[in-house]
């Protein structure tokens, strides 16, 4: 069998089964909502006191790595999402482009990236909870108590799967919600106030001339940050999944993604120059910072009792995050699983057609990665290393995606794209080829030793990644070779590809004019559903 020939998958109609009513209610996602996930899965607020350790200059690598990689990678989410709308998110962009055995690598390191990533995320969780007291002492104190921060961080987790067995409706309310009030709010009030203690006359802790604006890239370190900080903005293709549940795909879907993509530029350039301007360089934590700021930010308003209520927000803000990114890959890997491509375990779902065995097993695996994250030191600098893999896999899914989306204007050149990148074919190269050098360029320099971490020998420590890079990887190509006809769920509404349907080849370019749904196939099997 072929690279890029999969098992035969007949043709879905969209008829239902004879003598069978169908009824299917289907919750909607409005604009707001979706602009307002989009924020969540990009946004963390926990990030921004790494940032500002550069001072003005951060701002310099926020812009760089938007234009460099969130404008890339929003405006081809927009066309890949709103041209193909059809169930499976980057399986479906990349497996139209280059077939299904490259679509499985895409989305199974989204899904493996994301479970790795959750017990680093969910550790501001526990800090921002430990800040709810009156002493803050007491509150550093607790904060590094290892008990302490594995219990929120399963407790959290756990949490976010309920939520997110109860449905679309259900996470994404605990999203948009959640996002408000633990995100956007405290964003809002972390630069309002920042920005109103430096214009009353506040001491700033960083250098204002305008020659601070341009970092200095002789140093090597800064050039490695450049190219770090694009996955700053990482996530905003995830919510494409969620595309179908949209009420106007092709109008609504860019809306959102115009209005995400502007808040989340100006959230973390504006949050980190706050936070620059309260804390020094010196006193800065990665983890405490944050709170800190908001500390002496309400002490110096004179309103220091909302503090605790602050420390709450932005927990309930961590959680709504996870729960977008809980929901979001295990929904994408239960459709590829459903079409025929993981074993029949993977694919039981609940009354509300989620994913249940692949949500309890990401649990299990996150829940032993956070036990050995949380109370064996020994294996911390290994988790670090296990950290940085995790970029690596997400940024090879971006590569993947970036080429797709290029690739399609010539594979489906008639294909319909209610929105379409400017500029014909050159706007796509344009786009998409500074999307994947941007992404390539990131890829190469995370295989570099980070300087605050100790790693021991740093030829070890880039052969590590390597070889877990390689095993990773070859996964996906494991399991879509052993891939068996019986596990395709016959009910699986997972649209054959375009160039499927055609009978075609995705190296060959299809003469189609419509949407998948509309394609007539070239070849009809008993097998077929009526």
């Amino acid at each position: 069998m072929s690279a890029t020939t999969p098992l035969h998958v007949p043709p879905v109609a969209s008829v239902a089964k004879p003598g069978v009513t169908k009824v299917a209610s289907v919750a909607k996602i409005s604009i707001f909502t979706l602009a307002i996930m989009n924020i969540v899965a990009v946004v963390s607020l926990r990030g921004l006191p790494s940032e500002a350790e550069y001072g003005l200059s951060s701002i310099f690598y926020y812009l760089f790595a938007a234009v460099v990689f969130l404008i890339p990678v929003s405006l081809v989410a927009a066309e890949l999402a709103t041209g193909w709308p059809e169930k499976g998110g980057v399986f479906r962009w990349v497996g139209e482009a280059f077939g299904p055995r490259w679509a499985f690598v895409a989305m199974f390191m989204l899904w493996t990236e994301v479970t790795v990533w959750f017990p680093t995320g969910l550790t501001f969780g526990a800090v921002s909870l430990a800040f709810t007291g009156s002493n803050q002492s007491w509150d550093k104190t607790l904060s590094a108590n290892n008990m302490f921060v594995l219990a929120i961080i399963l407790s959290i987790y756990w949490l976010a799967t309920f939520i997110a067995f109860r449905g679309v409706g259900a996470f994404a309310r605990v999203s948009k919600w959640g996002g408000i009030v633990g995100t956007i709010i405290p964003a809002f009030i972390l630069i309002v106030l920042g920005f109103a203690y430096l214009m009353s006359g506040g001491h700033s802790q960083i250098n204002l001339a305008w020659k601070d604006l341009i970092p200095d890239f002789t140093n090597f370190n800064n050039v490695v940050l450049a190219a770090g900080i694009f996955l700053f903005y990482a996530g905003m293709e995830m919510n494409a999944i969620h595309v179908k549940e949209v009420s106007n795909p092709t109008r609504d879907y860019p809306i959102a993604i115009l209005i995400s993509s502007v808040a989340t530029v100006t959230i973390f350039v504006l949050g980190t120059l706050a936070i620059a301007f309260i804390i020094p360089k010196a006193s800065i934590n990665l983890t405490q910072s944050l709170l800190v700021a908001y500390f002496d930010m309400f002490k110096w308003a004179h309103i220091a009792w909302l503090a605790p209520v602050m420390a709450v927000a932005l927990a309930i803000g961590v959680l709504a995050g996870i729960v977008t990114w809980v929901s979001g890959p295990s929904s994408g890997l239960l459709v590829v699983a459903k079409a025929g491509y993981m074993p029949r375990f993977w694919q039981h779902t609940n009354k509300h057609g989620m994913a249940t065995h692949i949500l309890l097993v990401q649990a299990i695996v996150v829940t032993v990665l956070s036990v050995m994250f949380v109370v064996l030191p020994s294996v911390q600098s290994a988790y670090q290393i296990l950290s940085q893999l995790t970029v690596i896999l997400y940024l090879v899914m971006y590569l993947l995606m970036f080429a797709a989306a290029i690739y399609l204007r010539f594979s489906q050149p008639n294909r319909p794209r209610p929105y379409k990148i400017p500029g014909g074919d050159f706007g796509m190269w344009l786009v998409g080829g500074v999307g994947f050098l941007g992404s390539l360029l990131a890829l190469i320099l995370s295989f570099i030793p980070p300087g605050q971490i100790k790693v021991g020998s740093p030829t070890l420590y880039v052969g590590i990644l390597v070889v877990l890079s390689v095993v990773l990887i070859a996964i996906p190509f494991v399991i879509y070779a052993l891939r068996k006809p019986h596990w395709r769920d016959p009910d699986s509404d997972f649209a054959p590809f375009t160039w499927e349907a055609e009978g075609g080849h995705p190296g060959i370019p299809t003469a189609s004019r419509t949407a998948t749904g509309g394609v007539v196939p070239a070849v009809s099997t008993g097998a077929s559903r009526p």
